[in-house]
């Protein structure tokens, strides 16, 4: 039985709910910039694990915007439509 912390979120799920913004410096070039889920992965070194991880801190949050910092890279923001 899955808990709600260990959902899985499908592609359309996500690019349905959320807006997704890039801001930082990704493989050396300065981004500002929304990306759809292939986009995030890409920046995310393929790793569909945290990836998930972050959508799930964005669907538990209370507000309408969730930024988080990856790890040695750039923000990501999430946006509620």
């Amino acid at each position: 039985m899955k808990t709600a912390k260990s959902k899985e979120y499908t592609t359309r799920e996500i690019n349905r709910d959320w807006k997704i913004k890039v801001n930082g410096i990704v493989d050396g070039v300065k981004v500002n910039i929304l990306v759809g889920i292939r986009g995030l992965l890409h920046i995310l070194g393929g790793s569909w694990e945290r990836l998930q991880k972050l959508v799930r801190r964005a669907y538990a949050s209370l507000t309408d915007k969730c930024e988080c910092k990856v790890y040695n890279g750039p923000r990501v923001t999430f946006y509620a439509h």
